[in-house]
């Protein structure tokens, strides 16, 4: 049982992001405000814009 314990920690595979080591997002970071925040949006509005643009093609 101990020698189980012993191997654990090398079933973390090293230089890869790790659940533990995440850290929130900072959103005062310019960058990762417009890719988390504005993108996601500008998306979401170009999907609408379009599929009702191609809603009137079809009539």
């Amino acid at each position: 049982m101990l020698s189980i314990i012993r191997l654990l920690p090398t079933q973390i595979p090293r230089g890869t992001p790790n659940p533990g080591e995440s850290i929130p997002i900072d959103f005062s970071d310019p960058f990762e405000l417009i890719v988390f925040i504005i993108l996601p949006i500008l998306i979401i509005g170009f999907y609408f814009f379009w599929r009702n643009k191609n809603r009137g093609n079809r009539k």
